[in-house]
């Protein structure tokens, strides 16, 4: 590998933030159409699963995607992560009952079980290590663009033209994402590349999960059943205080969160990573407490930017604290874990908050209480002995 320069904005890692702006775009913009689709198709008492489904197959995959990275290569496993978010906006349109939306829903999980490994893997190639927070957060900030801009251009899309129409749109996005890297020089030595075959695909024990990236395992398991929570609840909240477009939660959260980004990820590389997660866990309890105490209009902005703000510190650090803690040569499965981690909080958190929601707008409180206790106890274990022992050697 290449020796590392001391500027993290090369066109290696514009275009790689491009293609995770569009991929993010891509799936997020059909996220606060689905549950109201999926009642349509007569399912309404399945929403939960429309955000579970998702993520069990993003956790399922990814000791697959971090082996296929560490062996095959970080752009081949983004590239396929891309390529079935291009597949599935083309076959939502012809699913019209319920169980076969539901297998789509498992299928699309894929994606994220394969690009963001993959990228979050080359991006710790291409950038130095004093810098690795900063860059998280500047890769953070494009994908939090998608991750803003896509539910209400989604909503827009929809109520403008049809959802057909919007899920053709998601297609086109991801196959933009693709394009951007066909042309992406593979970070992984060649001579640690393998081809690929049915081997490739063989996991063992060792592949599945890595310990030594446990604590920060543990810190986005716990916080990412806030994230299922709201993804699921929230175009429901977005109803009941008044909102029309329900992707303006996501809008505001995701626009909350951009620009925080950088400034944690610089501050973390300063002065250390777990400081700077504990006052993200305690901004993210108060967003998460606000729709306990009332469902208005105000306290629906307040909780959006408290969990946007919250959301844009933890993310690209835990990413970057999984790093920290992993060896080199095990990047992929490290990011794995730590994705494996992700996608079981929010699975868990999207299908326990809407079965404790069960479509009646007053047990809000409750769902949102009872999924952003588990940040709490997030809270609590960055103030562990280990985790205390970890920083004082740090």
């Amino acid at each position: 590998m290449k020796k590392q320069s001391d500027s993290i904005f090369s066109l290696q890692f514009w275009l790689l933030c491009l293609s995770s702006l569009v991929f993010f775009c891509s799936f997020n913009m059909l996220i606060p159409e689905l549950p109201d689709y999926l009642t349509s198709l007569g399912g309404e008492e399945y929403k939960g699963l429309i955000i579970s489904l998702f993520t069990l197959t993003a956790g399922l995959s990814r000791p697959f995607s971090g082996r296929l990275t560490d062996r095959i290569g970080r752009v081949p496993v983004m590239a396929f992560g891309s390529l079935v978010c291009f597949v599935c906006g083309f076959f939502y349109p012809l699913v019209t009952t319920v169980y076969p939306f539901l297998f789509l829903r498992l299928v699309h999980g894929f994606s994220t079980g394969f690009k963001p490994t993959g990228t979050a893997a080359y991006i710790a190639d291409i950038v130095p290590v004093h810098r690795r927070g900063e860059a998280m957060g500047v890769h953070g900030l494009m994908g939090s663009l998608g991750m803003a801009f896509g539910p209400a251009l989604g909503s827009w899309i929809a109520d403008t033209f049809s959802i057909n129409v919007l899920f053709n749109i998601s297609s086109m996005f991801a196959l933009i994402s693709i394009a951007i890297l066909y042309n992406m020089k593979e970070t992984l030595p060649k001579e640690k590349q393998e081809k690929f075959t049915l081997n490739s695909l063989k996991v063992n024990r060792n592949d599945m999960f890595d310990r030594m990236v446990l604590p920060a395992a543990i810190v986005v398991f716990l916080t990412s059943f806030s994230y299922g929570a709201i993804v699921t609840l929230a175009p429901d909240l977005t109803k009941t205080v008044g909102l029309k477009n329900k992707g303006i939660f996501f809008l505001i959260y995701t626009l909350a969160s951009l620009f925080i980004r950088v400034v944690a990820g610089k501050f973390s590389d300063r002065n250390g990573r777990i400081s700077v997660l504990r006052w993200a866990c305690m901004v993210l309890i108060v967003g998460m407490m606000l729709p306990v105490f009332a469902s208005n209009i105000y306290t629906f902005v307040a909780s959006a930017i408290l969990f946007g703000l919250a959301l844009g510190v933890i993310s690209p650090i835990t990413q970057a604290w999984t790093v920290d803690l992993c060896e080199e040569e095990n990047r992929g499965r490290a990011l794995a874990t730590m994705y494996i981690s992700l996608e079981a909080g929010i699975g868990l958190g999207a299908f326990f908050s809407a079965w404790i929601y069960g479509n009646d707008a007053s047990r809000f409180p409750i769902a949102f209480a009872t999924m952003g206790s588990f940040s709490i106890i997030a809270l609590l274990y960055l103030y562990s002995p280990k985790i205390r022992a970890m920083k004082a050697s740090s």
